[in-house]
């Protein structure tokens, strides 16, 4: 058994609600861990696009978010 296999490692993912799909529409802001993200579409797969912590351009796919959580709203 190595440490992928391990109880703890999936006990963790089985704890954490997850998020619905996020919206489609293109324009869309949601926040996700305290950061606004704007969903971009353009000639390729849509993507939700944000700033990282260090003010860096960062690119999230659909299911990214979803495991990261978002809501509507920002968080206080």
């Amino acid at each position: 058994m190595n440490e992928s296999d391990s109880p703890a490692s999936g006990s963790a993912a089985q704890t954490q609600p997850i998020s619905p799909a996020p919206p489609t529409t293109p324009c869309t802001v949601v926040w996700s861990q305290g950061r606004p993200f704007v969903l971009e579409s353009g000639a390729g797969r849509p993507r939700w696009m944000g700033m990282d912590r260090h003010g860096r351009p960062q690119a999230l796919t659909g299911d990214e978010l979803c495991r990261r959580g978002w809501s509507y709203r920002r968080a206080r």
